[in-house]
């Protein structure tokens, strides 16, 4: 007689089934990742994800959720932290770059790739938002301030595009041997501040 599975059983073998899912993702691409391979991953039959995941796209669905509600939590604890508008923005970016760092696939899988079926899954879509709103509500806060003027979802994203950029160069090892990844992204964010006048006013 089949065992009868508790909804923490469901959710434990899913969490790891994610973990297995995000490792070979990354490591392989995701086109060339099957099924069966989780199964094995897993010491599993090949049919059992199918009784937790409909597919494979909606098993890498769930493992960028996750990344997504893991860096989000990430900033929004780092931005929740005791400091003025302009400490508060210093430490979102402080916790991006340790997100990123610390969990270099699950970046990746989250920014470096296109779902084209992001929108069948509404708990991706609530953990993009999420993770988009962090971009933006500690710009949001300098302005309210009168440290800066402008658009705060322009300016949150031209913080996340440069940040971003630095550290996919670093993750892909194609910095110059001579330049120190710290150094390149404390120049970058300091002229950044400079420029947009941030603490002038």
């Amino acid at each position: 007689m089949p065992r009868i599975l508790s909804s923490e059983d469901v959710e434990a073998f899913r969490n790891r089934l994610c973990q297995a899912a995000e490792a070979l993702f990354a490591e392989r691409g995701i086109e060339a990742v099957t099924m069966r391979e989780l199964a094995q991953a897993l010491g599993v039959s090949a049919m059992t994800p199918y009784r937790y995941f409909k597919d494979k796209d909606a098993i890498l669905a769930a493992v960028r959720a996750a990344a997504f509600s893991r860096f989000a939590a990430r900033l929004e604890t780092a931005m929740a932290a005791p400091a003025d508008p302009l400490g508060r923005s210093r430490n979102a970016g402080q916790a991006y770059i340790d997100f990123a760092l610390a969990e270099p696939r699950a970046y990746r899988l989250m920014f470096d790739l296109s779902q084209p079926t992001e929108i069948d899954y509404p708990e991706l879509q609530a953990a993009i938002a999420r993770a988009r709103r962090t971009m933006t509500v500690h710009v949001e806060a300098m302005i309210e301030a009168g440290l800066m003027e402008g658009d705060a979802e322009l300016i949150g994203h031209l913080f996340w595009s440069i940040l971003h950029g630095m550290l996919m160069l670093q993750l892909a090892d194609k910095l110059a041997p001579s330049i120190d990844p710290v150094a390149l992204r404390s120049l970058a964010l300091t002229t950044l501040v400079r420029g947009l006048g941030i603490g002038a006013r």
